[in-house]
C-alpha cells in the first residue's frame, strides 16, 4: 500500500491484495469455527455471531458442548489486561466460585491472538453459563446472589494480579471522567454545572466516612442481570470485562442501583426492593463481613458508576449515541431523579437541564 499527501490529507492506494487500514472489523464467523476447531480439538463447531458491545460475542457449539468465545477490540484491551482478567477468573473457578470460566486451547494457551484488518485482536473462549438472564430476582435466588458475591470477594481480597487493570477510585470514576465528560455538555451547561455540585457532595459524604477501613479487591464493577445467568436458583457470573482493583462495596453498588432502577420504570414496588435487598445483604453478610459505613457509601457511589460508564461511552464508536447532547440531558435527569429519592442528605440543586 502507498500513501501520499495532498494539501494534508492523507491518500490510501491499495494494490492487489492489500488491505484497506480500519478502525474496526467482525470477524467472519465460518473462520471462527474454523480456528475453534483448530486449536480446541473440537469437532462439528458451529459459530453464530451473538452481540457487538465492548467486545463481539460468539455462541460456539461443538458435538459436546457450547461455549462463549469473546473476541476483544484491540482499541479497548491489550493482551496484558485480557490476561489480568484470565488470572482472575482461573482463581475463582479453583475456589469453585460459579464464574464463567477460560479453556484453555490444546497447547494450553488460554488467548488466541488473531490478525484482523485493523492488526491483531484477542480472543478467548469461555465455559458456557447455564440458565438465563432473570430480571427480578426470587427469594432463594436472591440469597445465592448474597453468598456467591460474598464468595467472589473472598477470593478477589486476596489476589494481587499482574499490572494492567486499573483502580476504581474518586480520580477513575469522578474527577477523570467528569473532566473528560466536559466537551459533551456544550449545549447543556446547567447539566455539567449540576454534576460538578453532585461529584463535590460524594467528595464531602466520603470524607465523612473512614474510608480507609473499606474492604478491597478484584470488583466486578457491572453486577447487573445481564451479567449472571441462574439455572433455577444457581447462579454463574461472567462479563469480567470491566474488572479492576477498589472498595468491593461497588459490586453491592450496582445490583442495589439496578433495583432502585427497577423500582423507578414500576416494575418493582418500593416494598419489594426493601425486602430483596435485606434478603440479598443477608445472605451476603452470612459469608462475609460488610460494615455500616460500607453501606451508607452506596447512593453516593452510583455517581461513579454513571460517570465511569459515560466516559467510556465516549471512547468507543458502539456508544456514541450516547454521549449526542440529547442523550446526555435525558441521562442527567434520571440521575437527578433517582439521587433526589435515594441521596439521604440535601440534593444539589442547580437548574434541571432543558
Amino acid at each position: 500500500m502507498q500513501v501520499c499527501s495532498s494539501g494534508g490529507r492523507l491518500f490510501y492506494f491499495c494494490a492487489m491484495n492489500s488491505i484497506f487500514p480500519a478502525s474496526y472489523s467482525t470477524l467472519l464467523s465460518s473462520a471462527l469455527a474454523d480456528l475453534v476447531s483448530r486449536k480446541y480439538g473440537l469437532a462439528a463447531v458451529r459459530c453464530e455471531f451473538l452481540v457487538r458491545g465492548v467486545g463481539d460475542t460468539y455462541l460456539v457449539e461443538s458435538a459436546r458442548r457450547r461455549y462463549i468465545l469473546r473476541v476483544y477490540r484491540s482499541s479497548h484491551r491489550n493482551r496484558a489486561q485480557i490476561g489480568a482478567e484470565v488470572d482472575l477468573l482461573l482463581a475463582l473457578q479453583r475456589a469453585e466460585v460459579p464464574v464463567s470460566f477460560p479453556v484453555p486451547d490444546v497447547a494450553g494457551e488460554f488467548i488466541q491472538s488473531i490478525p484482523a484488518a485493523e492488526g491483531q485482536r484477542c480472543a478467548v473462549l469461555f465455559s458456557y453459563a447455564p440458565g438465563k438472564s432473570v430480571p427480578i430476582l426470587n427469594e432463594a435466588q436472591l440469597g445465592e446472589l448474597g453468598r456467591q458475591m460474598a464468595r467472589f470477594h473472598e477470593i478477589s481480597a486476596t489476589l494481587e494480579l499482574p499490572a494492567g487493570r486499573w483502580h476504581f477510585d474518586p480520580e477513575t470514576t469522578l474527577f477523570g471522567p467528569l473532566a473528560r465528560l466536559k466537551p459533551y455538555f456544550s449545549e447543556d451547561p446547567a447539566g455539567y454545572a449540576w454534576l460538578e455540585l453532585a461529584v463535590e457532595q460524594v467528595v464531602r459524604k466520603l470524607a465523612q466516612l473512614d474510608v480507609s477501613a473499606f474492604s478491597t479487591g478484584y470488583c466486578h464493577f457491572d453486577f447487573l442481570p445481564k451479567n449472571f445467568h441462574f439455572d433455577g436458583d444457581s447462579v454463574t457470573f461472567f462479563d469480567f470485562d470491566f474488572m479492576g482493583r477498589g472498595w468491593l462495596v461497588n459490586d453491592i453498588m450496582t445490583f442495589w442501583q439496578h433495583m432502585t432502577i427497577d423500582v423507578h420504570f414500576g416494575r418493582m414496588t418500593a416494598d419489594a426492593f426493601d425486602q430483596a435487598y435485606a434478603h440479598f445483604l443477608t445472605a451476603y453478610r452470612a459469608c462475609r463481613p460488610v460494615s455500616e459505613q460500607e453501606l451508607q457509601a452506596i447512593p453516593y457511589l452510583t455517581l461513579g458508576f454513571w460517570l465511569f460508564y459515560s466516559d467510556f461511552h465516549t471512547t468507543h464508536d458502539e456508544f456514541y449515541p450516547f454521549v449526542q447532547p440529547g442523550h446526555l440531558r435525558i441521562r442527567v435527569r434520571f440521575i437527578q431523579q433517582l439521587m433526589k429519592k435515594y441521596w439521604p442528605e440535601p440534593f444539589p440543586a442547580p437548574a434541571m437541564p432543558g
